[in-house]
């Protein structure tokens, strides 16, 4: 099956967890394609093409968005209001992968347009299980949206 693009768009500032996360993805062979990014400020330029990342095209988003909210510069719950709210990529799904259980963080990410809130395992093969079973979900179970179409949104005349 050809993948085009980034697959999956990895939003992660913890080294140990990027590197738990590429493990499973490599290990359950389901994702060519990941993209990292380490703070909320990157994540945003990536997203959106900007700055360092303005020789991209918005219309190749990846397929899903793993977010953590606790991030340097912008925290992630900035990041998913952003992408929530802009027509060109509203309709990325966004998976929170957070360590934060608090109701307030949880509430709020579904408020702003969150699809999941997984709170992160701590053990190593618990962490690699729910990373294999989000990518295959996201990326071979899942339904994308499609982008509308200006000629199939308008009312015939």
């Amino acid at each position: 099956m050809p993948h085009a693009g980034i697959q999956i768009l990895l939003v992660e500032d913890n080294p140990n967890d990027v590197k738990l996360a590429l493990y499973a993805f490599e290990s359950s062979k389901i994702v060519n394609e990941v993209h990292i990014v380490r703070d909320g400020r990157e994540a945003l330029e990536y997203i959106f093409c900007s700055d360092r990342y303005a020789d991209r095209a918005i219309d190749h988003p990846p397929k899903v968005i793993l977010l953590d909210l606790k991030l340097p510069y912008v925290d992630g719950l900035e990041v998913l209001r952003q992408i929530k709210t802009d027509p060109r990529t509203q309709a990325i799904p966004v998976v929170i992968m957070t360590a934060s259980r608090e109701d307030r963080d949880i509430s709020e990410a579904y408020r702003l347009g969150a699809n999941s809130y997984i709170v992160k395992p701590v053990e190593f093969e618990n962490f690699a299980e729910v990373t294999r079973q989000l990518g295959y979900y996201w990326l071979l179970v899942n339904q994308p949206s499609l982008p509308s179409s200006p000629a199939l949104d308008d009312p015939p005349s």
